[in-house]
């Protein structure tokens, strides 16, 4: 179910970016070949109005197919190479505009329909994580807890200072209420990998408030930016080396982070997706060939020098950088299954 949900998360910021190019490169008036959604081998494919509309085999990407736009395309006079600096530039930045933009929705919407999570202070479990050991002895939402190895538990912050005095692998007892019944539940925490402390996969409940849209959007341009500079923050520390690339996450990492985000409700899942959309649209104006940044270089270039840059040599570049981008997918991929072996 994760992957599933992964390839149609990747699906929507793909086509919500590539319909950016494809709408702006039309407004402009430069003929589109093929709107394309992945790479590779053609699975469904049909023409309409003189586009081509594809969905192809690798779901890691996609394309819209401009006229002008390849080595020795050059014949349209309305072609992308033919183009002004500026409407280069208005096609290129349109397709991580439309990512940052999406967030920015799905950030309103998540606060006006869903609400601004925040946790109770009761004992009572509000999401239960499949797999973890809570899980594994039948605890459930809902459940009660009333102690753990006979301690009386009145809060949610009692359950959380007596956790941290148990020991990963040594087994407690949670007696817990369900309805009319009492039960003991045996289990042996785990240590967990963010904060180190025992664990069993609980949550405590959650209660959402909505708010009005004006607050939403005040709120969703202050989580778009907030998480903008986050992402710019965190590239300047892997460019400088003060992290390492090892924490970069591919295909394989983000399935999983798709799927834990999925656990605990729909506002963690869409607020993961719009820090994807954004982190999308920010990779995507990076100064790297093949990428919506190289082509804003270029034209900044071509504006600069009043004349076009060779469109042979501009993109022999592209198809070097896309090589490059295909190297650093392997290389996060590696990294994502010895994580995933590792635990």
């Amino acid at each position: 179910m994760s992957i599933i949900l992964t390839v149609i998360v990747l699906g929507v910021l793909i086509f919500v970016h590539e319909l950016g190019h494809f709408l702006t490169a039309r407004a402009v008036g430069i003929p589109v070949y093929e709107f394309a959604l992945g790479f590779g081998y053609k699975v469904i494919s049909f023409t309409k109005n003189g586009v081509e509309y594809s969905l192809r085999l690798i779901p890691l990407g996609g394309f819209v197919r401009m006229a002008g736009e390849e080595p020795g395309d050059n014949e349209d006079p309305n072609g992308y190479s033919h183009r002004t600096p500026l409407e280069k530039i208005k096609v290129a930045v349109a397709g991580p505009f439309m990512n940052l933009f999406l967030g920015l929705l799905i950030f309103i919407y998540s606060y006006a329909f869903i609400g601004l999570p925040s946790a109770t202070n009761e004992p009572v479990i509000g999401r239960v994580i499949s797999g973890e050991p809570a899980a594994a002895a039948g605890v459930q939402p809902g459940d009660r807890v009333l102690a753990i190895d006979g301690e009386a538990i009145g809060s949610w912050e009692q359950i959380t200072a007596v956790m941290s005095q148990k020991h990963p692998g040594e087994k407690i007892t949670l007696t817990i209420q369900r309805q009319e019944q009492t039960m003991n539940l045996e289990m042996a925490p785990r240590q967990s990998s963010s904060t180190g402390n025992p664990a069993i996969g609980v949550m405590g409940q959650v209660v959402y408030e909505k708010q009005g849209i004006l607050q939403s959007i005040s709120y969703g341009f202050q989580q778009t930016f907030m998480l903008t500079g986050a992402l710019l923050s965190g590239l300047w520390t892997i460019i400088t080396g003060a992290a390492s690339s090892g924490d970069l996450a591919g295909p394989v990492g983000i399935t999983m982070m798709v799927g834990e985000a999925s656990q605990y409700g729909a506002i963690f899942l869409l607020s993961f997706i719009a820090f994807l959309s954004i982190n999308l649209g920010i990779l995507n104006l990076l100064p790297i060939p093949a990428l919506d940044g190289a082509r804003v270089v270029f034209a900044l270039a071509e504006l600069l020098r009043r004349k076009p840059i060779d469109p042979e040599k501009e993109g022999f570049i592209h198809w070097l950088g896309f090589l490059f981008l295909m190297l650093i997918i392997v290389f996060v991929t590696y990294n994502d299954i010895l994580r995933l072996i590792k635990g």
